[in-house]
């Protein structure tokens, strides 16, 4: 592409050979010549379309340059007319950028051909404006995609495994990539798998809702997968057999390696972990971190013996600072204050803020009004790591 620059910076090269190869080339003011042609040179050329994206879309002057080799245009009509299409749809000025730095070419899209019907058609199928807006913002190369040959006949094939439009919706909205996947080498296959082990239809539609990723991979990976959960003794019928699978599939060997290290720091033998992983496969999906942070609070700061742990595994996936640190110093409060004698472990970390509060906030509010605000309190200490060391008498 002709670039009506260019004669400029061959000159400025034909100068800077000139003045190099010059007797007179120690002359300082030459390099000062030089150096003002070049502040020129660079400001002639910067395109329209580096003007454009750094002005009115806020790109650095580096993401512009980085756009501006995959898209070039010299009047704004087009560009203008795509900003205004996707702020209809309710995208920020910073989401626009975003996308834009994806897929620089939308901003020469035409709008009646490409933009339009791809929208049009997740509409009809029941995606409100804010679903669209996220799949669009989370996968922009789907703007780029073929609606006939891939978005339509991708979208279908997810409607009929999950037997309704409404649900594709909803599991596109939790993971925009699934379009483009091919569902028939990547994840129809494994779906085969788990049905010929003995996995309800049923079950494998409700766990992929919430964990589609985890059901595309090679096929046979995955079978291999299937295989070693099953010989671990969980039961195809129960949803447990998803969640160890989704477990093995998310979290690879070295890292499953270093969760057993953190565990078996805190005294417990490879033998409960897997008795543990059996009860709550999820007790090896939270980082190392937070297994370290979560074991520390309970053991060291409320007295708790490691092994209560490994016997409720569920705890582990619960938040630290929102649910276990106040519900915790709550009920050593209680305890001082000497309304209850004390707790068990499964009830106090297990049940539902509603049920908490109700169990054991407004159970005792006319004895000790104050007991809410004192519980709000703890939720507020936690959240800024402001607990004080001291030992609770508790049992399971």
């Amino acid at each position: 592409m002709f670039n009506p620059y260019s004669k400029n910076i061959i000159d400025f090269f034909k100068l800077l050979y000139n003045v190099t190869n010059s007797p007179f080339s120690n002359n300082p003011s030459l390099f000062f010549t030089i150096r003002s042609f070049s502040n020129v040179s660079l400001d002639q050329s910067r395109s329209f379309t580096v003007s454009y994206l750094t002005n009115n879309l806020g790109f650095s002057p580096e993401s512009a340059l980085r756009a501006s080799k995959c898209v070039h245009f010299k009047t704004p009509k087009k560009a203008d007319a795509v900003i205004a299409f996707l702020e209809k749809y309710g995208f920020s000025d910073t989401q626009i950028r975003k996308i834009i730095e994806v897929r620089p070419h939308l901003l020469r899209s035409d709008l009646e051909k490409t933009l339009l019907p791809k929208i049009h058609f997740f509409q009809s199928k029941g995606g409100a404006n804010r679903d669209i807006s996220k799949l669009l913002l989370h996968n922009p190369r789907l703007f780029s995609h073929s609606l006939k040959k891939l978005i339509i006949p991708s979208f279908n094939q997810l409607s009929s495994f999950l037997q309704s439009d409404s649900k594709a919706i909803i599991a596109l909205r939790r993971n925009p990539f699934l379009i483009p996947c091919n569902f028939d080498v990547y994840m129809l296959p494994n779906v085969k798998t788990l049905l010929d082990n003995g996995v309800p239809e049923s079950s494998i539609r409700t766990m992929f809702n919430y964990h589609s990723r985890s059901f595309i991979m090679l096929p046979d990976r995955f079978k291999e997968i299937v295989k070693d959960v099953k010989e671990m003794g969980f039961n195809p019928l129960l949803l447990k057999f998803l969640h160890a699978v989704i477990l093995f599939r998310k979290v690879s060997k070295s890292a499953m390696e270093g969760k057993f290290d953190v565990y078996k720091k805190w005294g417990w033998s490879d033998e409960e972990i897997w008795k543990a992983f059996r009860k709550f496969p999820g007790v090896l999906d939270p980082s190392k971190e937070k297994i370290t942070a979560i074991m520390d609070f309970l053991v060291n700061e409320m007295g708790f013996e490691s092994l209560i742990i490994a016997n409720h595994p569920t705890i582990v996936s619960r938040s630290l600072e929102k649910l276990i640190v106040p519900r915790a110093l709550f009920a050593r409060e209680l305890l001082s204050k000497g309304l209850i004698k004390d707790w068990r472990f499964s009830v106090m970390f297990g049940t539902s803020e509603k049920v908490f509060v109700q169990r054991f906030v407004n159970k005792y509010k006319d004895k000790a009004p104050e007991l809410l605000k004192l519980y709000e309190e703890k939720l507020e200490f936690a959240v800024r790591g402001k607990y004080k060391s001291n030992r609770a008498s508790c049992r399971t």
